[in-house]
Order: C-alpha cells, then structure tokens, then sequence
C-alpha cells in the first residue's frame, strides 16, 4: 500500500524547485518507492566547508529537503501542508566528491505531526548522515499571508 496521496509525479516536483536553495545546491528527487523518496547532492563548491569536505549544514539541507516534500505528499495539499518544526543530524562518514544519496522514509504520521528519518550514504553506499525531522501538519486556512 502506498504512503502518498495521489500519484505522485516526479516531474512536477522538480519543477517546484524552481528558483530556491534546493536548485541552487544541485539537489535532485530521482526516485519515489511506495513508502518512500530518494534523492541525490552534488558533493563540489557548492557543498563543501573551506577544508574540502561535505558540509554538514549541506546534509541537513538535503535531509530537510526529502522530508519536507515527503510529508507534503502525503496530504491533500488543497487541504493542508507540512513545515519543518526540528530536525537533527548524525554525521558518520566525510565525503570529499562524487554525490551523496538520501532516502526518507516516515516514521510516523499523524494528525496534526508528521516525523521522517532520512539516510544519506556516499558512492559507495555507505552512511554519511542520518537525520530525523519533525514537521507541523497545517491547514491551509491556517496559511500565513506574505
């Protein structure tokens, strides 16, 4: 049985992308399974710290980046959305090039939360990073006017 609501299409949330830091750090979803999303980052300038290895600041961004689009196809986003509420991170194993790949998974989805573990391995299949974020399940009345 799947986990998401609807069909979810890979096309369309690459498009959502758009102009945001998830473009900007080269982060790509390449595969959605039943009960869970993969996704890949460039390990480069973009996502290295000064002394050449991937920055962990840039893990979390990719962790936070699957959970969050995860638990928001989850839902009936006419209805309601997700938002990150905490998120931490275990750093395992430094990655100095090539790509690292996250998968999330839910761990738990509620009413009114949602909480989702997310593991990135490098090239070689490794553990680089494993993280958990917790996120707010919304509705969209609720929605803050920008």
């Amino acid at each position: 049985m799947s986990t998401w609501y609807g069909t979810p299409d890979l096309e369309e949330i690459r498009q959502q992308a758009g102009d945001t830091l998830v473009r900007h750090l080269g982060i790509e979803i390449i595969e959605i399974g039943d009960d869970y999303l993969r996704g890949t980052m460039p390990v480069d300038h973009r996502t290295r710290q000064p002394v050449g290895l991937l920055h962990g600041g840039a893990s979390v961004a990719l962790a936070e980046t699957l959970g969050s689009i995860g638990a928001n196809l989850t839902l009936d986003n006419s209805r309601q959305y997700a938002v990150g509420l905490e998120i931490n991170a275990n750093h395992l194993r430094a990655v100095r090039d090539g790509e690292v790949t996250g998968t999330a998974r839910p761990l738990h989805r509620g009413r009114s939360t949602q909480v989702w573990q997310i593991e990135i391995d490098d090239p070689a299949g490794r553990p680089v990073c494993v993280s958990r974020i917790t996120l707010a399940v919304l509705d969209r009345a609720d929605q803050p006017a920008c």
